[in-house]
C-alpha cells in the first residue's frame, strides 16, 4: 500500500524542543513567586526580582518577534507588577506556539541574519537560566534539569567565550561537576552543590 500524496512533513527544529523544555521549567519557577519576593535581590548583579521579571517579559516579546523573522532590539514597558506573572506565563505559551510554527530559515537580529536554530537555543538558555534565577531568589526547590543543561552546554560555552554582557562572567567550578552546575557557572551563576 502506498502513502497518499500530501504536504511534506516538516521536521521540527531541534532548538524548538529545547525551547519547550526551558519554557516548561521556567513556567514552574514563575509559579513560586509571591508579591513579597519582588524586592529580593537575584543572582543577576544589581537586579531585584521585579527587574528580572520585567527583563524576562521583554525577552519573551523579542523572541516571539523572532519567530516571525526579525527581532527589532527595542525595550517595552513591563506589565504592572500585579499582572506580571500571569502575563509571563501566557507569553511563554504563546512563544512556544510561535516557534513551533515558524518556517523561516533565518531570523534578522539588528539587520543580521541568524539561523533559526541558533535563536531558538539562545532563547532556551535565556529562559531557562532566568527561570533558575527566579527559583534561587524565591528559595524554590526546582533544580535545573540535567538533560536540558547537557543539551544547552555548547550554546552556553559559545556565549561565555563571546561575552557581550548577556550574562555574568564565568565562575570556577570543579571538573567533575554535573551539567547544570557547569552551565550555570559558564553564565556567571554560583550554584549550590546538591548533597
Amino acid at each position: 500500500m502506498s502513502s497518499l500524496p500530501g504536504p511534506a512533513r516538516r521536521t521540527p527544529e531541534p532548538g524548538v524542543d529545547l525551547l519547550e523544555r526551558a519554557l516548561g521549567y521556567t513556567r514552574g519557577a514563575l509559579g513560586t513567586v509571591a508579591p513579597a519576593d519582588l524586592c529580593l535581590p537575584t543572582p543577576c548583579d544589581g537586579w531585584r526580582l521585579g527587574d528580572l521579571l520585567a527583563h524576562m517579559e521583554d525577552s519573551l516579546d523579542a523572541f516571539a518577534e523572532g519567530a516571525a523573522g526579525s527581532i527589532a532590539l527595542r525595550s517595552g514597558a513591563p506589565a504592572p507588577l500585579d499582572e506580571r506573572i500571569a502575563t509571563l506565563q501566557a507569553k511563554a505559551c504563546g512563544l512556544l506556539g510561535a516557534w513551533a510554527g515558524t518556517t523561516a530559515p533565518v531570523v534578522e537580529v539588528g539587520g543580521q541574519p541568524v539561523p533559526v536554530g541558533t535563536i531558538a537555543r539562545l532563547a532556551a538558555i535565556e529562559i531557562a537560566v532566568h527561570g533558575w534565577d527566579v527559583c534561587r531568589t524565591t528559595g524554590a526547590g526546582l533544580p535545573f534539569p540535567e538533560d536540558l543543561a547537557e543539551a544547552l552546554l555548547p550554546t552556553a560555552l559559545a556565549l561565555a567565550l563571546e561575552q557581550h554582557g548577556e550574562f555574568g562572567p564565568p565562575v570556577p567550578v570543579s571538573a567533575d561537576a554535573l551539567a547544570a552546575r557547569r552551565l550555570l557557572a559558564l553564565l556567571g551563576r554560583r550554584a549550590v552543590a546538591r548533597s
